[in-house]
């Protein structure tokens, strides 16, 4: 699934498009270089999820946890991680075997740890305000 936002007013569609295609996915990585605007569709995505804390980039944290009317929503930040050995002592298999929302930003620094169902969101910068989101059930 291909969605084309043009400004921050698209993105509460694009959320719940986002959310209805994963259906049952509750692993969500989310692609894209530094500025794509990955932490803003989650900040959308929680808010679609009923969470009323704050949404903020666990940059130096590597999780947030978000109370939702879903249960809890675990945001991941793995930019800063040196190697996987950080997640594993993290304890990040208790996370993603939760069976709660799992929103991954840089997933790539955890390859091998991904599991194998997952929902992949890529956000390509099209222009300064124009982002192409790719969504894909794996």
């Amino acid at each position: 699934m291909d969605i084309i936002t043009s400004s921050p007013a698209d993105l509460p569609g694009a959320a719940t498009s986002i959310l209805e295609f994963a259906r049952t996915n509750r692993i969500l990585l989310f692609y894209g270089e530094m500025g794509a605007g990955k932490t803003t569709l989650i900040k959308t995505m929680c808010a679609q999820l009923g969470v009323n804390d704050s949404v903020t980039s666990p940059t130096f944290s590597i999780v947030n946890e978000y109370k939702s009317d879903k249960g809890p929503v675990f945001h991941f930040d793995f930019y800063r991680l040196s190697n996987q050995t950080e997640a594993l002592d993290l304890g990040y298999e208790e996370y993603f075997d939760s069976g709660n929302y799992c929103f991954i930003e840089w997933p790539e620094k955890i390859a091998g740890l991904i599991p194998d169902t997952y929902t992949g969101i890529r956000i390509e910068i099209l222009d300064d305000t124009t982002r192409q989101i790719t969504v894909e059930n794996i």
